[in-house]
């Protein structure tokens, strides 16, 4: 039985991401659509892609090393945490223009690498919550509750 991989969301036919070497610890991960982000702004880029996961696993999102330097282009919050339970929702790339041109990000770019992980959890942990959303989610029910 496999436990973790990649899917394609519904209506994407595109590449699943892969692995370029045997010894490569990401994934690299596409935009399936084209995008535009201008300078200062930060834009969710999509990949057409969801992540299956087994318990007490995530995949960590890191933005690909030359996108800085050749591209302008920045993760605001340095990586990316997709959580076992964001699954089946498509996975995002958050990107930020830190340069003075719009940067074009045209399907097919690889613009991330998605390397799978464990965690462990606090002997006293007895978080019960479920997830209820997709992007940036996690925090919509405390947020109801304040």
């Amino acid at each position: 039985m496999i436990k973790r991989h990649f899917e394609p969301i519904a209506g994407y036919d595109g590449p699943l991401p892969l692995r370029a070497t045997a010894y490569s610890a990401g994934y690299d991960i596409a935009a399936s659509k084209t995008v535009v982000i201008n300078p200062g702004k930060i834009v969710l880029i999509p990949t057409g892609i969801k992540a299956k996961l087994g318990p007490y696993e995530y995949l960590e999102l890191v933005s690909r090393s030359s996108l800085p330097r050749k591209r302008h282009l920045v993760m605001p919050n340095s990586v990316g945490i997709i959580d076992s339970d964001y699954y089946p929702n498509e996975i995002m790339g958050q990107f930020w223009n830190i340069g003075d041109q719009p940067v074009v990000i045209n399907a097919g770019d690889r613009i991330m690498q998605g390397i799978f992980r464990a965690y462990m959890v606090a002997d006293n942990d007895d978080a019960q919550g479920y997830r209820t959303g997709g992007f940036g989610s996690t925090d919509k029910e405390n947020e109801e509750n304040d």
